[in-house]
């Protein structure tokens, strides 16, 4: 069948802004952390783009979107390595690209998702942990949960669409909250940080945070948009509703912000920011633009309430991934059940509001379920297994002195007077 060029541009252009988003990921959280561990919060997002893009060709996108095993669940292992792929095509009639272009618009779903979770437990991960845990973590838990998600190869749908009928569109499952719910399990085993509540633990570095924001906000309209896998009206509604129900959260956190604390923060507008564009991923494609402002306004501010839940509840979430990402993803996926109208899209569903009654609502509760369960108790298990056979968490010794230091050799910032000089004559701290 002839390939579509338009649609086949669209969905390479909207990979390469969704693999732009872990960069951005890795900016925002180093400058969230404390001076002493930003280069190892931005190496464990690029380790995730190495170990995830390696894993994914292996056999992670066989598992999600190869031929089915049977009932939604697991796919199989006969396009391991890719094998059978090239030359061949996915999509409707008149809209066919290349399954590369797919297979690679999908892998940077997974390298994100993986990245995602390193914000949980920053400061206190050891780096070779790490590597070891998101190579089981993406086998077992992401794999699984995308192939529950997203539409294989072959048309037809995981058991959440096929089967359940719940509504979900580019990654509000499979992204969002199993990041959310999986961040939760990483804080419980691997406890809080060394001084946290006593002591301060404030970002280091705001201007990296917004510019790490802008950059996953200009990477989510790829993430969004090109989930249509095509160039069309659906991509277009994705589009405009990524931006205002960013924009509306945003506002909504730094209205919380200024309402509770008496003055509105950049930190708050960043955080409120991704929240919008975390809650609108999973119902771009169903919302008027006037329900995805609303929805913004109701995730930003519920989210920048949600993410002081930690030090009531007690565990040590570092950068807020649960009460951004999990949150966010929660309220994103019930929105649809509330707000969705099949007068923007026709192949979705009428939500409570459009007098679709409750069913909608009551499938987006059992996938929103079943997927925190299953991510956060697979998580668990996993995260436990890995600090009982070679540790996870970091020294005391090197969480004290920093994890830059105590895992890379290296340090973000050198404030000596020699810094200009040594970077003159090509010395590299840890390499001299």
């Amino acid at each position: 069948m002839e390939i579509n060029s338009g649609d086949t541009a669209w969905v390479m252009m909207s990979a390469a802004l969704v693999l732009f988003m872990t960069p951005g990921l890795a900016i925002f959280y180093a400058g969230m952390v404390r001076v002493k561990s930003v280069l190892n919060m931005i190496m464990m997002s690029f380790a995730a783009m190495g170990v995830v893009s390696i894993l994914w060709v292996m056999y992670g996108y066989s598992l999600t979107f190869g031929p089915d095993t049977g009932a939604g669940v697991i796919g199989g292992l006969s396009e391991v390595g890719l094998s059978g792929v090239p030359g061949t095509t996915v999509g409707t009639v008149g809209h066919q690209i290349p399954t590369l272009a797919f297979v690679m618009f999908e892998m940077t779903f997974a390298i994100i998702t993986v990245a995602l979770l390193s914000g949980a437990i920053a400061d206190r991960a050891k780096f070779r942990a790490w590597l070891v845990f998101i190579v089981i973590w993406a086998t077992l838990v992401y794999f699984s949960i995308a192939r529950w998600a997203f539409d294989f190869e072959d048309g037809s749908g995981g058991w959440m669409g096929d089967r359940l009928g719940a509504l979900h569109f580019a990654g509000g499952t499979a992204v969002e909250i199993t990041s959310g719910a999986s961040a939760l399990a990483l804080a419980l085993v691997l406890g809080p940080r060394l001084g946290w509540r006593r002591e301060a633990m404030r970002p280091h570095n705001l201007p990296l945070v917004l510019l790490g924001a802008g950059m996953l906000w200009f990477g989510w309209f790829g993430f969004n948009a090109g989930s249509a896998l095509s160039a069309g009206s659906t991509a277009a509604v994705a589009l405009i509703n990524t931006q205002v129900c960013t924009a509306s959260a945003a506002l909504s956190w730094v209205a919380v912000e200024r309402w509770r604390d008496g003055h509105a923060t950049t930190l708050g507008v960043a955080s409120g920011a991704v929240v919008g564009a975390v809650a609108v991923t999973p119902a771009c494609a169903f919302l008027t633009p006037i329900g995805a402002i609303a929805l913004g306004l109701v995730a930003g501010a519920v989210c920048a309430v949600a993410v002081g839940w930690k030090y009531r509840l007690g565990y040590d979430d570092s950068l807020d991934v649960v009460g951004v990402h999990g949150v966010g993803g929660v309220i994103g996926m019930l929105s649809i059940g509330i707000l969705a109208t099949t007068s923007v899209n026709a192949a979705g569903k009428d939500g409570l509001l459009a007098g679709g009654g409750l069913s909608l609502l009551g499938r987006q509760v059992v996938a929103v379920l079943a997927t925190a369960a299953f991510a956060f108790t697979m998580t668990l298990l996993l995260a436990w297994l890995v600090n009982r056979t070679m540790g996870f968490r970091a020294e005391p010794e090197d969480e004290m002195r920093g994890l830059d230091v105590a895992q890379h050799a290296e340090s973000a910032y050198e404030f000596g007077a020699t810094t200009g000089i040594g970077m003159l004559s090509g010395t590299h701290p840890g390499r001299e």
